[in-house]
């Protein structure tokens, strides 16, 4: 088996929101669409999203109506403070400003209209691990 593609699938109750914040925000492009339903990818290394409005049918029974259910979207970064004054430059709310944690990791986070959380992750160079919390 080789994997050529990976996807997550978001279950939100408005999908024209979600569509727009990853395509204006964050550089996805839309591949594929129908009523409840949109594909979007970015052509790097990036994971593929499918967007599915919620109550549509292609979700699991189990599955349906949980809208973002404890969900973090994460994405490894290089220029994280950059990306940070870009996104806050273009409007969009940061719900997590930018820190250090203790071993190492630098993130941020925001949220799209519909409550999925987009964290932006850069790790430190090695021997920095325990620098302390970022300002």
């Amino acid at each position: 088996m080789q994997i050529t593609v990976s996807t997550v699938s978001l279950t939100v109750d408005d999908l024209s929101a979600s569509r727009q914040f990853f395509t204006s925000h964050l550089g996805y492009r839309e591949i594929a669409a129908a009523d409840g339903f949109a594909s979007l990818t970015r052509g790097d290394a990036a994971v593929d999203l499918v967007l599915l409005r919620d109550g549509a049918e292609a979700p699991p029974a189990v599955r349906r109506d949980r809208a973002g259910w404890d969900f973090a979207l994460a994405f490894t970064v290089t220029g994280i403070e950059a990306e940070e004054e870009r996104l806050r430059e273009r409007g969009v709310a940061v719900t997590m400003p930018l820190r250090k944690e203790p071993w190492g990791e630098r993130l941020f986070q925001v949220t799209d209209p519909n409550g999925i959380v987009v964290r932006f992750v850069e790790w430190a160079a090695p021997g920095q691990a325990g620098a302390g919390a970022y300002a």
